[in-house]
C-alpha cells in the first residue's frame, strides 16, 4: 500500500531548488499540504527573491497540490509555523533543509562567516522546530527532519563552520527524539549527497547531475510517515543508497592506580589497548556511555594493576595463577557424551519456533514424516555440555568467576546432515584466550563426532566479564570472525513471533541456566524479566535462512554464524533480515518492537543446490585478471615489506563474470610482509572490490577511471573507500600494470 500525506501539513525549509523543492514536490504528491519556505537568497546568504518559492508554489498547484509560499528567514521560525497555521490549520512535520555556504580555511574564518552560517543552519533548526514544537505535542503527532552533512560527521577542509553547525544539528536532534518520543514526536537526521546549488561548488559538474535529489526524497517522506517509527537515528543518503550510521567505542583501558596519580606515561603505555576496535562497543545513549566510566570507580578501588579488572584481580590474588593462556591453549576437556532420540529433535524444533500450523515444518516436527529430519541448528545441543557440564574448570590456566560468563559469538559447521537419534561425542579443546582489558575470551573448539565419523564442528566464544587485563594478545587467527552485511537493503526479510514461554520450552533442550526462567535470578544479573536464550535466537535465524534460501533442505546447510549483541525478551518478535551473495547468506537479527540488533555479524553458508549448477560460483581458469593477479602476487613477494609500510591494508576482491562472482583475491599488506590470497579469507578486510573481469581490466589498463567505474555501477565497494586511493600504489607503481 502506498504512503499517503493527506490531511498532514508540511512545511519545508529552503525548498525553492534542489533538495527542498524535491521534497515539497513529493509530499504535495501523496496528498500533503506544503509550505514552501525560500527566503530567495544565493548560497552565500546574500539578495533576497519570492521567486524561487513562487515557482515551486506554482508546479505543486498546476499538479492539483496545495502549496502556500513563504519568504521570511528561519531565524523568524515563529512566522514560518504561522503561514502553516494559517493556510492549512495545523503543522505536522517540519524539514530543516535550509542552508548556505562560506567555505573558507580556518585561519581566514571571519566572525561573520561563521555566525551567519550557524545562524542559519542550526539556530535556524532550534527556531522553526521549537515553534513548532508545542503544537505537535497538542496533537500528539509530529515528524522532523535535521540535515545534517557528512562533512559534520567527518570533517571537511575550508568548512570548519559548516561542519560544527552540522554536527550541532545532529546533537539537537538527538536530543529532540528523547524529549518528543512520548509525544509521538520522532526526530531523525539525514546527511544527503544530491546535487544542488551548494554541492555544485564542491563537486565535478558530471557527479552533481547524477546524485539527483529525488534519489534522496524517498528517504525523507518515510521517516515523516505515521508508519515509521524510527527516531534519533542518522542516515546517509544519495544515488539511491542509505546507511544508517552508529556510534562505535574501544572497549579501552584503565590507566590508573588506587591512590596513585594517573599519568601521561600510563596512557602512553596502555595507549595501544585504548585504541583497538577489537569487540567495540556501540553505546546507544547517554546511559550506556556512562556504565564503562562509572564501573571504573569500583574497580580502581579493588585493584591493583593498571588494566586489571576486580574479578581478575581477585582470582588471581586467591589462586596465585588468574588467567595463563601459556597454560590453558591447547588443553582438552573431558569427552562428553550426548544419547538422544527423535524427541530431543522434535523438542528443539519446537523450542526454536516451529509449528504444524506450517506444513514445511512438519518434516522437524513428526518422526512419521517420510522426510523427518533434525535441523541443522540443533548440532550446537551435543555440544553443549562442555560448556554446561563444567569442564572450563578443569583447565589449568584458566582461574575465572563462572558467573561471570557471557556466551559472546557461536560457529556451527556440518559435515553432514545430523541423526535424528543416536550417541554422539564431542571433544573440546581451547583454541585460544585472548585479552579484551574489560574481560577475557576463551575460544573454545568442540568437534562432535558419531562412531569415528566427524558429524560437526562448533566453536564458542564466551566472554568473562572482569577478567581481562593480564597482558595477552587481543585478537586470534583462529577465531571465526563475524562479517558485516552488504551495505543496501535486505534481500529477504522474515519475522517471527516468539512466545512468552518460548524459554521455558527452549530450555528442556538442555540449557537449564535459571536467568533465563527465574525472575529473581534475572533481576541478580540486572534483567528486568528473564531473557531468551542466545541460541534460541540463533535456531530461529538459522530455521529462517533454511526455509528462505534452501528449500527446507538440511542437506544444503554448510555452516552459521553470528554474534550476541543484546537480549530478547520472550514473546518478542524476531525480524531476520537477510542478503544473499552466492552462497553466502549475510543476515541480523533484531527485536521488531524496538529495532535492537540481538544477532549481528552473522552469516548462513550453504552448499549449492545439486541440480542448480548456474548459481554455483564460476572457478576462474578463463580469467583475464587472473595473470593481473599473478603478477600481483609475483611483486608482493619481491616487495611485501616495502608495501606493507607504504600501504598497511587488506584489499579484498571479487571478480564476476556474466553477474556471477567468479573469483575472489586478498591482498594482505598489513601483516607481516605482505601476502596475496586466492579463495575465502578468514581475516578482517579493510576495503572490498566487487568488479567484473572485463572491467577490472579496463581499470588496470588505464581505459576506465575508477571513481567513474565507481559512479556508473560498474565498481561497488564496501569498507574503508578512502583505502582505495592506495590501489594505485600496487597496480601502477609496483605491479607495473
Amino acid at each position: 500500500m502506498s504512503l499517503s500525506f493527506v490531511g498532514r501539513v508540511v512545511l519545508v525549509t529552503g525548498a525553492g531548488g534542489g533538495l527542498g523543492r524535491e521534497y515539497a514536490l513529493a509530499f504535495a504528491a501523496r496528498g500533503a499540504s506544503v509550505v514552501v519556505n525560500d527566503l530567495g537568497a544565493d548560497t552565500k546568504g546574500g539578495g533576497k527573491s519570492s521567486a524561487a518559492a513562487d515557482k515551486v508554489v506554482e508546479e505543486i498547484r498546476a499538479k492539483g497540490g496545495k502549496a502556500v509560499a513563504n519568504y521570511d528567514s528561519v531565524e523568524d521560525g515563529e512566522k514560518l509555523i504561522q503561514s502553516a497555521l494559517d493556510a492549512f490549520g495545523r503543522i505536522d512535520v517540519v524539514v530543516n533543509n535550509a542552508g548556505i555556504l562560506r567555505d573558507r580555511s580556518f585561519a581566514r574564518t571571519s566572525d561573520l562567516d561563521w555566525d551567519l552560517i550557524h545562524r542559519v543552519h542550526l539556530r535556524g533548526s532550534f527556531l522553526v522546530t521549537r515553534a513548532a514544537w508545542n503544537h505537535m505535542k497538542n496533537q500528539k503527532f509530529g515528524r522532523i527532519i535535521m540535515t545534517a552533512s557528512a562533512a559534520g560527521i567527518y570533517g571537511n577542509f575550508g568548512q570548519a563552520n559548516y561542519s560544527a553547525a552540522k554536527l550541532g544539528m545532529l546533537g539537537l536532534a538527538n536530543t529532540l527524539a528523547i524529549e518528543g518520543h512520548k509525544y509521538n514526536i520522532l526526530c531523525n537526521t539525514i546527511a544527503p549527497v544530491a546535487g544542488s546549488r551548494m554541492t555544485e561548488t564542491i563537486m565535478p559538474p558530471d557527479l552533481v547531475a547524477s546524485l539527483k535529489p529525488e534519489y534522496v526524497a524517498p528517504l525523507v517522506l518515510w521517516l515523516c510517515h505515521e508508519q515509521c517509527q524510527e527516531t534519533g537515528s542518522l542516515f546517509e543518503v544519495g544515488a539511491g543508497w542509505i546507511g544508517k550510521l552508529r556510534w562505535e567505542r574501544t572497549q579501552g583501558q584503565i590507566v590508573r592506580k588506587k591512590n596513585q596519580p594517573m599519568t601521561p606515561e600510563a596512557v602512553r603505555d596502555q595507549w595501544d589497548r585504548v585504541c583497538d576496535f577489537t569487540n567495540a562497543t556501540k553505546p546507544a545513549n547517554v546511559q550506556e556511555s556512562l556504565e564503562s566510566v562509572v564501573s571504573v570507580l569500583s574497580q580502581v578501588e579493588s585493584e591493583g594493576e593498571v588494566g586489571m579488572n576486580p574479578t581478575a584481580a581477585a582470582t588471581s590474588a586467591a589462586s596465585g595463577g588468574g588467567i595463563n593462556p601459556a597454560k590453558a591453549v591447547g588443553q582438552k576437556l573431558p569427552t562428553t557424551s550426548f544419547t538422544f532420540t527423535q524427541t530431543q529433535c522434535i523438542l528443539y524444533a519446537l523450542g526454536v519456533g516451529m509449528s504444524t500450523k506450517d506444513p514445511d515444518h512438519l518434516r522437524f516436527l513428526y518422526e512419521g514424516h517420510p522426510d523427518f529430519s533434525s535441523l541443522p541448528t540443533f548440532g550446537v545441543i551435543p555440544s553443549q555440555s562442555s560448556m554446561m557440564g563444567g569442564g572450563l574448570s578443569s583447565v589449568p590456566g584458566l582461574n575465572i568467576d563462572f558467573t561471570q560468563v557471557l556466551h559472546g559469538e557461536q560457529y556451527l559447521e556440518l559435515y553432514k546432515p545430523l541423526p535424528t537419534s543416536g550417541t554422539l561425542t564431542s571433544e573440546s579443546t581451547v583454541a585460544d584466550v585472548l585479552d579484551k582489558g574489560s574481560g577475557a575470551v576463551i575460544l573454545l573448539d568442540v568437534n562432535t563426532y558419531s562412531g569415528n565419523e566427524l558429524v560437526c564442528y562448533n566453536q564458542f566464544s564466551v566472554f568473562v566479564v572482569g577478567a581481562g587485563g593480564f597482558g595477552g594478545k587481543r585478537s586470534s587467527e583462529k577465531a571465526k570472525a563475524p562479517l558485516p552485511p552488504p551495505k543496501r537493503a535486505p534481500d529477504a526479510v522474515v519475522i517471527d513471533s516468539t512466545t512468552r514461554d518460548q524459554a521455558a520450552l527452549y530450555r528442556l533442550s538442555g540449557d537449564w541456566n535459571p536467568l533465563h526462567i527465574d525472575p529473581s535470578f534475572a533481576a541478580m544479573g540486572g534483567f528486568k524479566t528473564p531473557i531468551l536464550h542466545g541460541l534460541c535466537s540463533f535456531g530461529f535465524a538459522g530455521r529462517h535462512v533454511l526455509k528462505q534460501f534452501a528449500d527446507n533442505d538440511p542437506s544444503r546447510f554448510k555452516a552459521i554464524k553470528v554474534r550476541f549483541a543484546k537480549p530478547v525478551i520472550p514473546g518478542q518478535s524476531l525480524q531476520t533480515e537477510m542478503w544473499k551473495e552466492g552462497n553466502r547468506i549475510h543476515m541480523q537479527c533484531k527485536v521488531k518492537e524496538t529495532g535492537a540488533v540481538v544477532l549481528a555479524g552473522a552469516y548462513v553458508d550453504l552448499h549449492g543446490p545439486t541440480n542448480a549448477s548456474p548459481e554455483n560460483p564460476i572457478q576462474g581458469g578463463d580469467l583475464q585478471s587472473e595473470l593481473v593477479f599473478a603478477e600481483i602476487g609475483r611483486r608482493i613477494k619481491d616487495l611485501g615489506s616495502e608495501l606493507v609500510k607504504k600501504v598497511n591494508a587488506v584489499f579484498g576482491w571479487e571478480i564476476t563474470k556474466d553477474g556471477k562472482k567468479a573469483a575472489e583475491w586478498t591482498i594482505d599488506l598489513k601483516n607481516g610482509s605482505g601476502s596475496l590470497h586466492k579463495g575465502p579469507y578468514s581475516g578482517k578486510v579493510d576495503v572490498t572490490f566487487t568488479v567484473s573481469d572485463e572491467d577490472f581490466m579496463e581499470v588496470v589498463m588505464g581505459k576506465l577511471v575508477p571513481q567513474k567505474a565507481f559512479f556508473a555501477g560498474k565498481l561497488k565497494v564496501k569498507g574503508n573507500i578512502m583505502l582505495s586511493q592506495k590501489l594505485e600504489v600496487i597496480l601502477k607503481d609496483y605491479a607495473k600494470l
